[in-house]
Formats: structure tokens, sequence, C-alpha cells
């Protein structure tokens, strides 16, 4: 098997010598569900209030802006995974333009991310439930909750990528049928001056505002990671990452603007989409809403567990990390042992709570992997062959989209506290340190 070499007259992936040993079951409907399970997760069921703070009636309009131009980052996606049909993803990006060890550091950088959000996102789920149920509220519950979401997860990955998606597709229905309800009985309540407000636009603190905006668009780069085990990806994927993210855009649009003409202004600071529910339909809108942020942190994890765990098996596929975590199971076709992996460390550091700090720097990790994504596109458009580039989806207007971009993950970055740069330099420290150790000692090319 071919490892990444980087930019050479042999890159691997343009001559698909890269074995693929996974099963290829995700169709078009099981990479829009991991697109939309990626992005609408707990955020947006309180998201809508702490921008309304600063944005006011304009939140709506500034979601939308906010969208548009962070589609210039997932644009760049869509033509980095035309180019490809292995599993990795950003590694594979990364690695063939930079080399091996800029394609270890991203993803050992978004593997950190998913899994310390994953982590994050149990325990919110079981808060959640908490809430719901009272026989469910305690230490002990919690524990309970989060170890049998974590292992359901992990031993329906195991299984197979089809049950994986069909856990997904559950979830993504639960959580979508509420949201869309709740759009349609509150679209009563929006009027032409909510629609179209006419006081002037003053958004205060633009660059935390945005930044906090920004987080609801983030989570797309997962199905680039799945391509070994998606039908036709080249085809497929950057169809479904435009078109997905286009329509959560709308959504969210739609969901914000019911949000501020159902709530009152001075309510604003407090208030989440469960509160819109209460209004709408009363106890049972607020409990439809519940479920709605319990199912949506569902399908968050499901995505992720199906995601995560093949950053580590493309690493290892390319002799960054040990062989051991290269197996696929004999029997269901899966990297048994990268899923095994994921579970237990999300299972501890979500019971024990040590996950906060990197939860913290998780965003910071994601912007910058985005980054070297981006920076990797010359070169991989210049070493694609001809067969290659003629069915690629080539952006138009040269390097306009990807320079524009570029610069919002950098004004995103500038935006990020110092806290958060320290933990993600003492994270790639780590990585990196393991990486050389494998290679020092030759781990990585044992069979």
């Amino acid at each position: 098997m071919q490892a990444a070499i980087g930019v050479s007259a042999t890159i691997a992936f343009m001559s698909n010598h890269r074995e693929n040993r996974l099963r290829r079951d995700i169709g078009s409907f099981g990479a829009a569900f991991l697109v939309l399970n990626g992005l609408i997760g707990a955020g947006i069921f309180a998201l809508p209030g702490k921008v309304a703070v600063n944005a006011g009636l304009f939140s709506p309009w500034l979601f939308l802006v906010v969208g548009a131009l962070f589609l210039s980052v997932v644009l760049v996606f869509a033509e980095l995974a035309s180019y490809y049909d292995e599993t990795g993803g950003p590694v594979l990006y990364a690695s063939d333009a930079f080399g091996p060890l800029a394609g270890f550091g991203t993803g050992w950088l978004l593997f950190l991310s998913r899994t310390t959000a994953f982590a994050a996102n149990a325990t919110v789920m079981a808060s959640y439930l908490g809430s719901l149920f009272d026989v469910l509220a305690g230490d002990l519950p919690r524990m309970l909750i989060i170890t049998t979401v974590i292992l359901g997860l992990t031993w329906a990955n195991i299984l197979g990528v089809r049950d994986g998606v069909r856990a997904m597709g559950v979830f993504t229905f639960l959580k979508a049928a509420p949201l869309l309800i709740l759009v349609l009985l509150g679209f009563q309540y929006v009027s032409g001056s909510t629609l179209l407000p006419s006081a002037e636009l003053l958004v205060d603190d633009l660059g935390s505002t945005t930044l906090l905006m920004i987080y609801a668009f983030v989570g797309f780069e997962t199905v680039g990671v799945t391509a070994g085990e998606t039908t036709h990806p080249r085809r497929t994927l950057p169809r479904v990452l435009v078109g997905t993210v286009v329509s959560i855009g709308l959504l969210y649009f739609l969901i914000v603007l019911v949000f501020v003409s159902v709530i009152d202004q001075g309510d604003y600071a407090n208030a989440t989409l469960v509160d819109v529910g209460r209004a709408l339909a009363g106890t049972a809108g607020a409990f439809a809403i519940t479920l709605a942020a319990v199912f949506s942190i569902g399908g968050n994890l499901a995505g992720s567990m199906l995601a995560a765990p093949r950053l580590v098996f493309s690493l290892a596929e390319n002799r960054q990390l040990p062989r051991w975590f290269a197996h696929v199971h004999p029997r269901y076709a899966t990297p048994d042992r990268c899923i095994v992996v994921m579970g237990a460390l999300a299972l501890g550091l979500a019971l024990t709570g040590s996950f906060v700090k990197l939860a913290v720097a998780s965003s910071v990790a994601r912007l910058l992997s985005y980054i070297i994504c981006i920076a990797s596109l010359p070169a991989i458009r210049r070493g694609a062959s001809d067969a290659v580039r003629q069915d690629a989806y080539r952006l138009k207007g040269g390097y306009l989209i990807p320079v524009l971009g570029l610069m919002i993950c950098l004004w995103l970055l500038m935006q990020s506290k110092a806290e958060s740069w320290i933990a993600v330099g003492v994270l790639l420290l780590a990585g990196f340190a393991f990486y050389a150790f494998e290679k020092r000692f030759g781990l990585a090319e044992q069979p």
C-alpha cells in the first residue's frame, strides 16, 4: 500500500493506488446526514438568544450573511473532496500537499477536536434528559446515561457503517421534525417589521458575535473523512456538502427569525428555543423542543462516532500511527480498533470532566485545520491528472473563493483567547512527540 508522499509525480491519490478495504455503504442520504449532524448539535437551541442580545432584529440576516461568507470555506472543501475517493479527508489533503507531518498534525487536531466535543455533548445530553425526567437527575443516572450512549454508539459503529448511518437517520428525523414544526407554528408571528427591520444596523462586539455564530456552521468536514466508505465520493460529496450547508443556513435564518418574532427583546439574554416552544404550544411545545435538543445532540454524537475514528484509521493507513490502528474487522469491515479507542477516550473524558480545557481549544484546532486544507488546494490542483481534473468540482474565479475563506478563518482565529492557543499548542506538541516516537522506533512500519 502506498503512503502519502507529498506533491510529486507519483502523488498517491491521483493514481488511485491506495487500497480501500472498507465497504462503500454510505450513499447520498448518509453523506447528507453526516453533514447535517455535524452542523446541527446543541448550539442552535441556545445560540439565537446570545446572538440576538448583540444584533437584535438583524440576527436572522446576520446568520444568513455569516453563513454565506463561511460558504467560501465549504466550497473549498467541496473541490478538495472531488479529488479523493479514500478515507481521510483533511488528513489526505494536508499530506499530499505538505507531506506526512502536516497530514498527521491536521488529523491529530481534528480527532482531538471531535473527541472532546463528543465527550462534552454526551454530558449535555445527560443534562437535558435529567431536566425532562426527575429519575434521570443526579450523578449516578448521569454517569449511566453517558456510559449507555457512548457504548451503544460504539457498538453500533463496530457492527457496520450502515448501522451508524441508520442511527444518524433516526436522530436526524427526530431532531429536524420539531424544528420544522416550530418554524411553521411561529411564522404567524413574523411581521414586516421583524422580517425587514427599519432600525439602524448596530451589532455589539461584532468579533465575538460572529465567532459564536460561525460555530453553528462548523463540522461539515466530517463527511470527507468517510470518502472511502461513500458511493461515488468524488461526485457525491461536493454536491452534498454545498446543498446541505446552504439548506441548513436557510433553516437557521428561519429559526432565528421566529425567535426574534416570538420572544420579547428584554428576554433575549436568557431565552432558548425551548422558550419559543413554550410560547407557541405551552408545556407540550417546551417538551418537544427539549426532546429535539436531545435528539440533535444524539445525531451529532452519532456523526462524530462514525467519522472521528476514520481519522485515526487514515493516519495508520499512511504509516503515521502504528499499524495496529489500521485493523479492519474481518466480518463487519469497519475500523473496529479505532472505534473502540474513540469510545473509550470519549467515555473517560465525559465521566471525569477532564475534557473541559480540550473542548475550549477545539474550535481553534478546527480553524487551524481549515487553514491548512485551504492552503493545500493549489498543490492538489497542480498534481491532479487530466482525467481527475476534468471531473473535479472546480471553483470559479481562480483563487478568489479560497482566499476569502482563508481570510475569514484567520480573522476568526484573531478573536480567540490566549488560553485556547496555549491548550492547542500543548496538544500539538504531545501529538508530534507521539509521531516522532513512532517514526524513531519504527512502530509505524510494522505490519
